[in-house]
Parts: C-alpha cells; sequence; structure tokens
C-alpha cells in the first residue's frame, strides 16, 4: 500500500507517541485519529506506568481524547496506530464507528485481524463499514512490535 503524505505525517506522530511511551516505561505502541486532515486525538500506551491498568492500550486512549462534538462525524475519522490492534481495541473501534484504520506493523501475538469473520453479527456488521488496512508501515514500525515482544518477555521473566 503506498500512503499519502497525510498517513506518513499521522504515522510519523504515531510513532513519536510509540517512543515517548516506551521512555516513560510503558510497551511502544502509539496512536492517533484524525479528520478532515487533521489529527484531532492522540494517544500512547501506559499499561505499566503510572500504574498497572491492562485498558490502556493507545488505541483506546486516542478514542477517549476525541473531543465529543467531532463524534458524529466517526465514520470520517482515520485511526493510525503503530501496531495491529487487540481483540478489545478492534471492539472499541467498531462500537465508535470509525470508517478506516491504517496499522503500521502486524500482531501475530495479540492482533486481531485473524477473528474477522469470525466475531458475532453486531460487531461482523460494523467491521463492514470499517476500512481495516495493514500492515500499511511495516518499515518503521515492525522494529517497534519487536521491542513490544522483547518487553512482554522481559517482564514475563521477571514474574517468575
Amino acid at each position: 500500500m503506498q500512503l499519502t503524505p497525510h498517513d506518513r505525517s499521522c504515522f510519523d506522530r504515531a510513532i513519536q507517541l510509540a517512543l515517548k511511551a516506551e521512555a516513560e516505561g510503558n510497551l511502544p505502541i502509539g496512536a492517533v485519529i484524525a479528520l478532515n486532515g487533521e489529527i484531532i486525538a492522540e494517544g500512547r500506551n501506559a499499561i505499566w506506568s503510572p500504574v498497572h491498568n491492562p485498558n490502556r492500550h493507545a488505541e483506546i486512549e486516542a478514542l477517549r481524547a476525541v473531543p465529543e462534538h467531532f463524534w458524529p462525524q466517526s465514520r470520517k475519522m482515520m485511526l493510525y496506530s503503530t501496531l495491529e490492534p487487540c481483540m478489545m481495541c478492534m471492539g472499541a473501534i467498531y462500537l465508535h464507528r470509525i470508517g478506516r484504520l491504517l496499522y503500521g506493523a502486524a500482531d501475530d501475538y495479540g492482533g486481531a485481524s485473524c477473528v474477522r469473520g469470525h466475531m458475532p453479527q453486531f460487531f461482523e456488521t460494523q467491521a463492514e463499514s470499517t476500512l481495516w488496512i495493514g500492515p500499511a508501515d511495516p518499515a518503521r514500525c515492525d522494529p517497534l512490535f519487536e521491542r513490544t515482544m522483547q518487553l512482554i518477555s522481559a517482564r514475563r521473566e521477571d514474574q517468575v
């Protein structure tokens, strides 16, 4: 897939957010939401720091940050994530009726693409209205995913 200059700019910001999350002691995952060529919300992974909170995924944080007055235009929104969303984030994206999702790196560990076509009817219906594109920027986002997996593995070893 050929990224537009706007897509590249959104991924640039999502990558910056991922690096900030990593510097804060979290997984290097970032997300932004754009509407009409402008970034309107952003989020970064915050599941480990400052306190353990497993629902603070980058996509969820970005969805929470969307100003209320933009929600009537959700089908025009584009969510950019450095990593393929998990099942929780996929559900939230569908519930918020986001029109287009681009993710940078595939996630064969926790990514939810594999459940598309095997979800309850409500979510399958929502999926028909959400363009799901990825991996759209693997050259820049795969290294973030590799570090994500290293951090998860190291944390698992620390807890044994």
